[in-house]
């Protein structure tokens, strides 16, 4: 990847992630989409990567995720990647505040021949782009991370 394609995807990762960061509540993040048009190995692909990723930020099994979904393939990748990295699941319900759980929500795009991908939870938001392909997906960019206090 060149110089130019290089910055051209960070920026893009950046805006990517910029975009939701003004996040206050539980209730406050975006709600998830993800065209359907990404197949299911490209899906699977960027929904594991990102899981691993997330998982190094919260810690793997830690908590019940509420994950606010949609009918896509990346949807249904994204629940069963959770699931199997441990973490108790439930969509579209509201939860105990006194529980462990914590609120994701996430937003694929395509742009420029790629996949932008963002996982944003209430302490923490990623994004990475990705190159799909027929068999599945590999990340194009460096993952952005940002902290909230």
């Amino acid at each position: 990847m060149g110089l130019a394609s290089f910055r051209s995807a960070a920026t893009c990762i950046l805006a990517v992630t910029l975009a939701g960061c003004q996040v206050t509540g539980r209730d406050a993040l975006v709600t998830s989409n993800a065209p359907t048009e990404i197949t299911g190995p490209a899906a699977s692909a960027i929904a594991g990567d990102m899981v691993s990723r997330l998982a190094e930020q919260i810690g793997p099994g830690t908590a019940t995720i509420s994950l606010k979904k949609d009918a896509s393939p990346f949807g249904e990748a994204l629940e069963a990647s959770l699931r199997g990295w441990g973490y108790a699941v439930v969509t579209d319900q509201k939860t105990d505040d006194t529980a462990k759980t914590i609120a994701l929500a996430y937003v694929i795009s395509p742009f420029d021949g790629q996949i932008l991908a963002r996982l944003s939870a209430s302490s923490v938001e990623i994004g990475r782009a990705y190159r799909a392909s027929a068999t599945g997906a590999t990340p194009a960019s460096p993952l952005s991370v940002m902290r909230r206090g």
